[in-house]
């Protein structure tokens, strides 16, 4: 039963993992280019409405409980005498803790925070000064993230193609 709760625990932090990588990459590799490419008035409303999308139950577990099941993979690891993944599986939930959760928390929040009090300006030149102040500073914290979450990932997958369960003799 333990070896099945270990299993099953290591399979769902990977996948938060994966899924939370996979969602910061989206907006490094398409989102933010199209956003960049439209009328900034537009940009900007269409980044408001994402930002206010996106807090949902859908997307909170993977952003959210990322880290909690990684670290908890880690010390159900460590407790089975599983130190080489239980240290990967801890060493990626303290990666996407502070490069992920806590550097959105403390960076890409407020900015987006700031971004919705916007009204956004009927002077075209107005809105792509707008745009142009937010864009550039949030994609460069969001790069970051995503390479975070991507060594996450990365430190997960490692700890679990180390693990090897107990043979029973």
């Amino acid at each position: 039963m333990t070896r099945a709760i270990t299993l099953i625990l290591m399979l769902t932090a990977l996948l938060h993992s994966a899924a939370i990588f996979g969602f910061f990459y989206a907006w490094v590799c398409s989102t933010m280019w199209g956003l960049d490419a439209a009328e900034p008035a537009t940009a900007i409303a269409a980044m408001q409405a994402m930002n206010a999308s996106v807090r949902n139950a859908v997307f909170a577990p993977a952003f959210f409980a990322t880290p909690l099941l990684l670290i908890l993979a880690g010390a159900l690891l460590w407790t089975q005498q599983r130190r080489s993944s239980a240290t990967f599986f801890g060493l990626a939930g303290l990666v996407y803790l502070f490069g992920g959760l806590v550097l959105t928390m403390a960076v890409n929040v407020p900015m987006n925070e700031a971004l919705a009090l916007v009204t956004i300006p009927d002077d075209a030149n107005a809105a792509a000064q707008i745009w142009n102040d937010y864009s550039g500073p949030w994609q460069f914290w969001n790069q970051t993230r995503t390479v975070a979450s991507g060594i996450s990932f990365l430190l997960a997958a490692w700890g679990a193609v180390l693990y090897r369960p107990v043979t029973m003799s």
